[in-house]
């Protein structure tokens, strides 16, 4: 029987630049939809699991529009509420070489922002569920949106559901003041936790030791300082980064560590090419939950996380549509990208 992973934070209506083109060039935006839990969900259903994804969306064609591309990758939408004034918007203009990409968020106001926990039956959503994730942009968005989450959160605990968070801080939505008091407390109810060095520092105040990712250089040491600081506050089962070594904005080192209070694995490292770096985290999310929810060993887990993710560099798009046999093509090594007949 296949497992269910309920996830749960914003969709937004994507519009970025097509063929590299700055805004300023732009006269036409390549449309599509993605959002971090809604990301996962989807790559979930696409490894042959049950994704669920719960958020809040206009009662509008727009609405409408992001429910059913999620419906086209197999994400159970039945759940999602309808309402409020609209759907959030974010523009993209993917770069190259030394030119880093951009995103502009216009979101202010957006139905999940003006929501209440009263809008969703946790027994029916949580009902035969193996997992339930969420990320850090949820509870930016409002103190509606943190109170939904931390519900969720409780919700999922108390039915013992394995919960995981990634942290995910996006300084355009709030301070790391008011990150740290939320976090803080959201992470008490979360056994795997997800995020890379900057994330960690910003929204729990773990710094990693010598540690630049601007220079494309990782500090390993730095990084299991902070883990077993996490550790001893929080009592996370599993803590999980996504490593980044970023040479240029095409060209990219990419690998993660995990622990698990014992142990400390750093998988093998992929030098990406990247298409769209938007929605890789996520992508690693997906697979880090997939290996640990079927079983996989932390290694193997976290292997297939990499993996998924590195693909996920090369497909245009925030969603993972790498399927699960070619991710185990290339955790097995092969990432020669000849042609398949």
């Amino acid at each position: 029987m296949s497992k269910k992973v309920v996830t749960m934070g914003e969709i937004m209506l994507r519009l970025s630049t097509p063929d590299f083109k700055r805004f300023v060039q732009a006269d036409t935006f390549d449309v599509t939809y993605g959002g971090g839990e809604a990301n996962v969900a989807a790559a979930l259903c696409n490894y042959g699991l049950k994704g669920t994804f719960v958020t809040k969306v206009p009662n509008n064609p727009i609405g409408q529009s992001a429910i059913n591309h999620l419906r086209r990758y197999g994400v159970d939408t039945q759940y999602i509420a309808r309402g409020g004034e609209r759907l959030g918007i974010y523009f993209l203009e993917t770069g190259a070489s030394m030119r880093a990409s951009q995103v502009v968020y216009d979101r202010a106001g957006a139905s999940i922002a003006d929501v209440d926990a009263a809008e969703f039956d946790f027994d029916k959503i949580f009902e035969g569920a193996d997992w339930f994730h969420t990320t850090g942009i949820t509870p930016a968005l409002s103190d509606k949106a943190a109170a939904l989450t931390e519900a969720a959160l409780k919700a999922a605990k108390a039915r013992g559901i394995t919960t995981s968070i990634d942290l995910n801080y996006r300084k355009k939505l709030w301070t790391k003041e008011k990150a740290r008091e939320v976090m803080s407390r959201l992470c008490m109810y979360v056994d795997v936790c997800i995020g890379n060095e900057e994330d960690a520092d910003t929204t729990l105040g773990f710094k990693a030791k010598d540690t630049d990712v601007t220079k494309g250089e990782l500090n390993l040491d730095g990084f299991k300082d902070v883990f077993m600081q996490m550790k001893e506050k929080f009592g996370f089962k599993f803590i999980a980064s996504s490593l980044r070594e970023s040479h240029s904005a095409s060209d990219n080192g990419w690998s993660a560590l995990v622990y698990n209070g014992t142990d400390f694995y750093h998988t093998k490292e992929y030098a990406v090419r990247i298409v769209d770096r938007v929605g890789s985290g996520d992508s690693f999310a997906s697979g880090l939950i997939y290996g640990l929810v079927t079983g996989m060993p932390m290694n193997e887990a976290a292997e297939f996380g990499v993996a998924a993710s590195a693909l996920k560099h090369t497909i245009p798009g925030d969603l993972n549509h790498a399927t699960l046999s070619e991710v185990k093509d290339l955790m097995k090594g092969d990432g020669s990208g000849r042609v398949q007949r």
